[in-house]
């Protein structure tokens, strides 16, 4: 199967999102081809929202990447007790470079004044940005998954801060849950599930151009 599906520039070496990405787009055709297989190196992230950042490492890799698509995420956390915080730096939450746990480590750190559950509200937002092959204009898909911050992490799937992002619904932090059930519930799944119904879209559209 996977000789058929289309090749799309991945504009992100994360190891996680490139599984998610894999897992969510290979049903109507298209795999991620990830920058570092082009030798394109990720751009600072200077934008002020995740919108900024997703247009900014898309057209990057596009300018080394002629005849595919372009697919770039940016996404991450927003904690309510943080006014907002960390957002558009959730990937150095603990500093620059920081490894996921210790992310996560830092991000209990500085909720430890707020133990109650509902004073540990937060989402997953997740923006997406797709540029067409033939340079037309980016599309824009959003995903947003709202939960709260689990005492200490739990459950050893997913990456990040998966591990201390409780569904409160189902009482199980995304960490706990099979990919199956991420994908229908997370931020990224949210918003691929909306690039899905695109890229079909433009599919059908092809077909009956032929």
């Amino acid at each position: 199967m996977s000789h058929r599906l289309r090749p799309f520039l991945l504009a992100s070496s994360n190891p996680g999102k490139i599984r998610e990405i894999e897992r969510c787009l290979a049903p109507c055709g298209y795999r991620p081809l990830p920058q570092s297989v082009r030798g394109i190196p990720s751009p600072p992230e200077t934008g002020e929202s995740f919108l900024d950042n997703a247009l900014l490492k898309a057209r990057h890799a596009a300018r080394a990447a002629t005849g595919l698509p372009v697919l770039a995420d940016d996404s991450g956390l927003e904690v309510d007790a943080l006014e907002g915080r960390p957002g558009v730096r959730t990937s150095e939450l603990a500093g620059v470079g920081a490894d996921d746990a210790s992310n996560v480590a830092r991000l209990l750190e500085l909720l430890a004044p707020y133990p109650e559950p509902q004073r540990r509200t937060a989402r997953f937002v997740c923006c997406l940005v797709w540029l067409p092959a033939d340079g037309g204009e980016p599309r824009v898909f959003t995903g947003v998954c709202p939960g709260r911050i689990a005492p200490a992490p739990r459950g050893c799937n997913g990456f990040g801060y998966d591990p201390v992002f409780e569904i409160p619904e189902l009482g199980r932090t995304l960490a706990e849950v099979d990919p199956t059930t991420k994908d229908a519930l997370s931020h990224r799944g949210r918003a691929l599930h909306a690039l899905q119904i695109f890229l079909a879209g433009q599919a059908e559209a092809g077909a009956r151009e032929l």
